[in-house]
């Protein structure tokens, strides 16, 4: 009787799951110590650990359904991990970069959590890119939700499914933990949000991170956000809080914070020593909060267990973690040559044949511009598909929906997603937030639920609050998780210059920085057919692509089309021989795959027969084609619109000379603009910008070398 009254006073929970609380707490704690062992021993080479933070995880994961729910850790999260039901065997398996380890096969630090069966997405080293990944994944079953035909789209759409994303309080300094509040806010997302704040970031204390030091009441003023603050060190409130703020998201009532102060008994890593920057009395401080210690003692106090029977219990504890340490030290690491799988999909190969229906393709109708077919493509893919969403700024033909019978519509800057909206409905063609990282980060959720996000960033020159979800976490989502996530995401991106007056910040072309980026695919097409097929082929592919849309092109006459068939596709890595020569060979892309037909032809004129090769894509290229056309002339220029140095064309430049040195005739040359950026002032863009003349005069330099 005395037990059952104790429970009632802990919140209703019984012995066994205060019991549980504890086992669960010293496990984690346990685990970090071995790991600090066998880091001392150089049997691993990284540890950063739980330890402080372990009775708030806990509790956390008693709240929340594991392979229901979604959740997205940071390196904290042991204890949770450990709750929902990663054994210390995987947990290990992780810290000697075992291929057996289920969060990352070996190609992760350890504490980079992810488990495919308990959907725990894996983590990246990036703090707050999480944020908004996990507003995505929840903005899945938000849209499922409203659209029938999503639901059966959406990876492990139950209806009531909660998504849980943590951090401490140094990354809420990250911006992208802003706009993830904003949306999941304004969409009423189910996203609990748990802060663990343990009061510093490394050495910042949380003062000088966080104006007033307390994050939880500078979001105060968001709209549905239910904000609950616990002892984090203390299980039982704990339990009582993530419960009520997991209840708050299940039912739909909008996103939830929970501010939870814990403690940090060890240096941030063993990279770190906290004695550089913390005084022994507030270290001290921290030990006497300690949860481990703290609630062990309760269990005694409270009559629970008996010091013996807690004492079988950490012994029990103990002999499991070095159980699964020897287990985990015995176990074999990647094979070298698994190195580069998973880079890509493996089980779809945009570059194969399935993919080519190019040639024979009947075309009908009135010629289109780049901008008619590519909104075609949209058009009907979207009816193909009805896993596509299309979002970005100003996508929508008219966000407030009334009023869509009284407008024309936008339908992009462009107008390249005129009447999607109107045609398949505001749950799968929308307006994001003016905020590029946002946009990828959800876009990265949404795909992780089986969605196919088809993004569009405004212009190239605004994708670098982007770039970090692109380069970190898009491209990478696949291999770092050894193929259990993927995040297949089609990002539409006008580019280049040739504007007359577009100037710095609209006429950008570095595609350099993203072809040299594994994981991702670049297409960049030169004509209104190329565009629609490409696209199409993007689609479909099980890739991220980097879909560049030149906006010189969108609406010349030169390079219309009238429209191919729904089921047209242009195959990535294959180049378009735009006009066949013999006596020297420009390999080239984009605008400057016309101004190069145009320099060949002033060039015929004297007698000198020139060869254009369209890449068409750069990442992958068509190696084939380059070699039958230096093999054909001997005399290559590369021809591009971005800056000379670093650029495109030196990677081609030095494939071919390193490869093909045998059958060159000249040096490779190269035609790009120069090493400056794009100026307002007509003369001075056509001064910048590589122009026919450019190309002309390479040409018969080249040819008379």
């Amino acid at each position: 009787m005395a037990t059952e009254m104790k429970a009632r006073e802990y919140k209703g929970l019984d012995r066994d799951e205060m019991i549980s609380i504890y086992r669960t707490m010293y496990m984690s704690r346990r685990i970090d110590d071995k790991e600090i062992q066998l880091k001392g021993q150089n049997k691993i080479f990284f540890q950063i650990s739980g330890a402080g933070h372990e009775a708030v995880l806990v509790a956390a994961g008693m709240a929340l359904k594991p392979a229901y729910d979604w959740f997205y850790p940071y390196y904290r999260d042991r204890a949770l991990c450990l709750q929902l039901g990663m054994t210390p065997l995987e947990q290990l398996l992780s810290a000697v970069g075992a291929e057996a380890d289920p969060n990352s096969h070996g190609r992760q630090m350890p504490s980079h959590w992810g488990h495919k069966r308990l959907n725990i997405v894996s983590q990246s080293s990036p703090t707050g890119t999480q944020f908004l990944q996990s507003v995505g994944c929840a903005e899945a079953s938000h849209r499922a939700a409203l659209l029938d035909e999503l639901k059966a789209k959406v990876v492990g759409f139950k209806g009531d499914e909660v998504v849980y994303v943590s951090s401490g309080d140094g990354t809420t300094s990250e911006g992208e933990f802003w706009e993830a509040l904003n949306t999941a806010c304004n969409l009423k997302l189910p996203v609990v949000f748990l802060i663990e704040d343990n009061g510093y970031a490394i050495s910042v204390p949380v003062e000088v991170q966080t104006a007033g030091g307390d994050v939880s009441k500078l979001v105060e003023g968001f709209p549905n956000l239910y904000i609950q603050r616990c002892d984090g060190t203390d299980p039982v409130e704990s339990v009582e809080t993530m419960r009520r703020a997991v209840e708050h998201c299940r039912e739909r009532r909008g996103a939830a914070l929970v501010h939870a102060k814990v403690i940090r008994p060890y240096s941030h890593s063993l990279s770190d020593d906290e004695k550089l920057y913390r005084p022994d009395e507030e270290r001290t401080a921290d030990a006497e909060r300690d949860p481990v210690k703290r609630f062990g003692a309760l269990l005694v106090e409270e009559g629970l267990v008996t010091q013996e029977e807690l004492q079988e219990i950490k012994d029990a504890v103990d002999h499991e973690v070095n159980q699964a340490t020897d287990q985990a030290l015995a176990s074999p690491q990647p094979a070298p040559e698994t190195a580069t799988r998973f880079v890509y999909s493996p089980d779809v190969d945009p570059t194969s044949a399935e993919f080519d229906t190019e040639d024979g393709a009947e075309l009908s109708g009135n010629a289109g511009t780049m901008v008619d077919l590519i909104n075609r493509c949209l058009h009907t893919e979207m009816a193909r598909d009805p896993s596509i969403v299309v979002f970005g700024e100003d996508v929508a033909d008219c966000s407030r929906e009334e009023n869509l019978e009284k407008v024309k519509g936008k339908g992009g800057v462009f107008k390249v997603t005129a009447n999607l909206q109107r045609k398949f409905g505001a749950t799968r063609v929308f307006n994001s937030p003016l905020a590029e990282a946002n946009i990828v980060g959800r876009a990265i959720g949404l795909a992780t639920r089986g969605l196919k996000p088809v993004v569009e960033i405004q212009f190239f020159d605004y994708i670098w609050p982007a770039y970090h979800q692109i380069r970190n976490e898009l491209a990478l989502m696949r291999w770092r998780s050894a193929g259990d996530f993927k995040a297949p995401v089609v990002m539409r991106v006008p580019v280049g210059g040739y504007l007359k007056g577009g100037a710095i910040y609209h006429s950008q072309s570095g595609s350099t920085i993203f072809t040299h980026t594994p994981g991702l695919r670049v297409v960049y097409p030169a004509t209104a057919l190329d565009a629609n097929g490409l696209l199409r082929t993007a689609i479909r592919s099980d890739d991220p692509v980097l879909f560049l849309e030149h906006k010189h092109l969108y609406r010349q006459a030169y390079n219309k089309s009238q429209y191919p068939p729904d089921d047209f596709m242009i195959p990535f890595g294959k180049a378009k021989t735009v006009r066949e020569g013999t006596d020297l060979s420009i390999i080239t892309y984009g605008a400057l795959v016309q101004r190069s037909l145009v320099a060949a032809r002033q060039a015929e004129q004297q007698g000198i027969n020139v060869e254009v090769v369209d890449l068409r894509t750069l990442a992958p290229y068509d190696w084939k084609t380059i070699t039958r056309t230096v093999k054909k002339t001997g005399k290559i220029i590369v021809a591009h619109e971005d800056s000379l140095s670093f650029g495109y064309g030196a990677e081609i430049a030095a494939r071919i000379s390193d490869e093909l040195f045998e059958y060159l005739d000249a040096p490779v040359r190269r035609v790009a603009a120069l090493d400056t950026f794009v100026a307002y002032a007509p003369q001075l863009e056509d001064a910048i910008l590589p122009q026919v003349e450019d190309v002309f005069k390479a040409i018969t330099e080249l040819y008379s070398y």
